[in-house]
């Protein structure tokens, strides 16, 4: 199978992309090096990819450009099977202060894919959404009927996205499937999350700071669930023309996070608050019931078993990873 990964040197595209390799794919990959991700990461998941490829049989590619260029996405697109939609302008305080720019990426970007797979005939194109299609909650945790009312330009270009998607399903016959995932986090993710910085704080002996009083929650979701959830949609119709939760089940406060971070590196510590960010939703809780009795989805981790992995990894990459950290 040929797969497509759009932005799939970023976080999550990167370990898709490596996942897919693994399993002996061709993969594509499209990637636009945003100066909004760190270059570091970019740089070290295309030499991870490069390095799986050379020892496997599978064939890999790497096309610097981006999801905007319409006769750059139709030339990759016309021999793929399969399309892995990553690539956005992340960052919902991004959003707020240049919301053009994430209507361009997240919107005209996605429009220029769905029409390349629509002429190419694609078996399925597979798109990542957001908890951030939400906004308030009515109640928790979130199924998927629940109201869309984003509260961020974010928010709303990923459910414009979803609704393209969707469009081109029932009018062009496009199998797609929209993942809206929640938080996700892991092994090489983007430096300026509170899980990375809580880490990096309390390994050089720096208070973690909460921006809010910490009650806000969050359902985080370990990078590897995410993927396997891709993985299954490679060979299943069983989504198409849907939306799927792909969470933890679970969420936890901010402030019981930094408390979980603190008390494993740094106990001595006090954590510190600064002024809540715009636009932050207060809560997110994913109901995955849905993606199990339509995938199979079981997430394989509790938060606080991912996070005590992704202490281990970030110290065993500490030389490398945690510098991109401290820039963010």
């Amino acid at each position: 199978m040929h797969i497509l990964v759009t932005g799939g040197v970023g976080f999550i595209g990167g370990h898709l992309a490596e996942s897919f390799l693994l399993d002996g794919h061709d993969v594509t990959v499209l990637d636009n090096f945003e100066p909004f991700y760190a270059k570091g990461i970019k740089n070290h998941t295309l030499e991870i990819h490069r390095k799986v490829a050379a020892n496997g049989e599978s064939e890999y590619r790497f096309v610097e450009g981006d999801v905007r260029e319409p006769e750059t996405v139709r030339e990759i697109v016309e021999d793929v099977d399969i399309v892995v939609h990553q690539a956005a302008q992340a960052g919902v305080r991004t959003s707020v202060e240049n919301p053009r720019k994430v209507a361009d990426i997240n919107v005209d970007g996605t429009v220029n894919l769905l029409e390349a797979s629509k002429e190419a005939d694609v078996d399925r194109v597979i798109l990542a959404s957001s908890s951030s299609v939400y906004g308030k909650p009515n109640s928790l945790p979130y199924a998927e009927d629940h109201p869309t009312e984003p509260v961020s330009p974010y928010g709303v270009t990923k459910l414009t996205q979803e609704h393209m998607a969707r469009v081109y399903t029932e009018l062009h016959g496009l199998p797609t499937v929209c993942l809206r995932y929640f938080t996700v986090y892991g092994p090489r993710m983007r430096p300026n999350m509170a899980i990375s910085n809580f880490v990096s704080r309390c390994l050089n002996g720096e208070p973690p700071v909460i921006y809010g009083d910490g009650t806000q929650t969050r359902d985080f979701t370990y990078v590897a669930d995410v993927v396997d959830a891709n993985r299954t949609l490679l060979k299943s119709d069983a989504a198409d023309g849907d939306v799927l939760n792909i969470g933890s089940s679970d969420n936890i406060s901010i402030q019981e996070l930094a408390e979980t971070v603190r008390d494993q590196l740094a106990p001595e510590l006090e954590i510190m608050y600064e002024s809540a960010r715009e636009a932050d939703a207060q809560h997110t809780h994913a109901s995955v019931e849905k993606a199990g009795e339509v995938i199979g989805y079981e997430p394989s981790r509790t938060i606080t078993e991912g996070v005590g992995e992704f202490i281990e990894w970030y110290q065993s990459n500490r030389e490398w990873y945690e510098p991109l950290v401290q820039e963010s």
